[in-house]
C-alpha cells in the first residue's frame, strides 16, 4: 500500500510539473495572439490609408512598425476595464462583439457570435471568435457562464 502512495505521489508531482510549464507556453502564446491581434488592427489602419491617400503619414508607418516587430509586447489590445469607460476604448471588432452580446436576452456561446459576424460555425471560424469574448471576460467587459456563453456586465467591476 505504501508503494501505491509513493507513486501517486510521484505522479502527482510530475504533473503538476507539466501543468505549470503548460500554463507558461499558453500565457507566451497570449501575449503573442496579443501581439499579432494589435498587428492585424495596424496593419488594417496602414492599408484604409494607402488607400485614402494619406500612407505617407510617418506617425503611421513608425506605429506599424512598433506594433509588427516581434516582442513589442505590453500593449494590451482590449484594455482592463475600468469604471467610467465605454466600448469606444475597444477596437471596432471587439465593439461589434459587444453590441451583439449586449443585445442578446440570453448568455450567448461564441458559435452564435460567430455565426452573427458572418464567419460560420466551422472550429477555425470559431475559435478566434471564442478567444475575443475570453478576453473581453478576462478583461472585465463580458461575464462567461460555466457553460462557456457569454453575457454582458451590468456595471465595470469596482
Amino acid at each position: 500500500m505504501a508503494d501505491m502512495l509513493v507513486w501517486v505521489m510521484q505522479r502527482r508531482v510530475v504533473l503538476a510539473d507539466r501543468a505549470e510549464r503548460l500554463r507558461k507556453e499558453l500565457a507566451e502564446i497570449d501575449a503573442e495572439v496579443t501581439r499579432l491581434e494589435a498587428a492585424e488592427v495596424v496593419i488594417g489602419q496602414f492599408i484604409e490609408a494607402e488607400r485614402s491617400g494619406q500612407a505617407d503619414d510617418p506617425d503611421a508607418a513608425e506605429e506599424l512598425e512598433r506594433v509588427t516587430t516581434p516582442g513589442a509586447g505590453g500593449m494590451l489590445l482590449v484594455p482592463h476595464r475600468e469604471p467610467g469607460m465605454d466600448e469606444s476604448a475597444l477596437p471596432a471588432d471587439y465593439q461589434a462583439i459587444m453590441k451583439m452580446v449586449t443585445a442578446a436576452s440570453e448568455p450567448v456561446p461564441a458559435k452564435d457570435v460567430s455565426v452573427q459576424l458572418g464567419r460560420g460555425t466551422q472550429p477555425g471560424q470559431v475559435e478566434p471568435v471564442r478567444d475575443k469574448l475570453r478576453r473581453l471576460a478576462d478583461r472585465g467587459w463580458l461575464h462567461r457562464t460555466p457553460a462557456g456563453r457569454f453575457t454582458a456586465l451590468a456595471q465595470p467591476p469596482a
